[in-house]
């Protein structure tokens, strides 16, 4: 049992922290209030969207319908396919990742499904989700000469997200980076049919 201990409870704590910043960001901001913590390029700012992460949108009562009842089947998925690699021992560090990932889907899954009857402004399914960080690491002009967007302002980084979206990219960027260190007992496997998955 001591190999569940740490993912689901790295999870746990991943989803607490959120739902404690949103809890706060609700009830001491109102929609659209700044708070600036490192000047122009980092602050909170108060936002709710209906869809997926970084404020992108499925349209409609039906496509948030939708989206909300696949959120809960891949947070399943995930939950399954993070005890698969935990009993069959794959890399500790793709099993913290998956941690990571599954907890920010939950975390999300937690306003889109209850946040509506909790807060009294829609039914089951279909509450938004809390956005409050907000990093415009750089802003300008784009030069004249640029096609399409010549004379325009622009800013870099724009998204508004969440720490459930934060936790869920780090996690992907990371399984992306070290692939192939943390599948690196399956390529020894593939070359010897005989031998056993080698924990790293």
């Amino acid at each position: 049992m001591k190999a569940y201990t740490k993912p689901f409870l790295t999870a746990i704590l991943i989803i607490i922290a959120d739902q404690v910043i949103k809890t706060w960001v609700r009830a001491h901001m109102y929609q659209g209030e700044e708070i600036k913590f490192l000047g122009e390029r980092g602050m909170l700012h108060y936002t709710e969207n209906n869809g997926m992460a970084f404020g992108m949108e499925l349209g409609g009562d039906w496509g948030k319908l939708v989206l909300t009842l696949f959120r809960i089947l891949a947070v399943f998925a995930i939950a399954y396919g993070m005890v698969f690699l935990i009993k069959h021992k794959y890399h500790r560090g793709l099993i913290m990742n998956v941690a990571l990932i599954f907890a920010g889907a939950m975390g999300n899954i937690i306003d889109s499904t209850f946040y509506g009857i909790a807060y009294h402004y829609a039914p089951l399914f279909h509450g938004r989700v809390v956005d409050m960080f907000y990093f415009p690491l750089i802003s300008g002009i784009f030069p004249t000469w640029v096609p399409l967007w010549g004379g325009q302002d622009y800013i870099f980084f724009r998204p508004v997200f969440n720490l459930a979206d934060a936790a869920i990219s780090v996690g992907v960027i990371l399984i992306l980076i070290f692939q192939k260190h943390y599948f690196k007992s399956e390529v020894v496997e593939a070359s010897s049919p005989n031998s056993e998955m080698v924990e790293e």
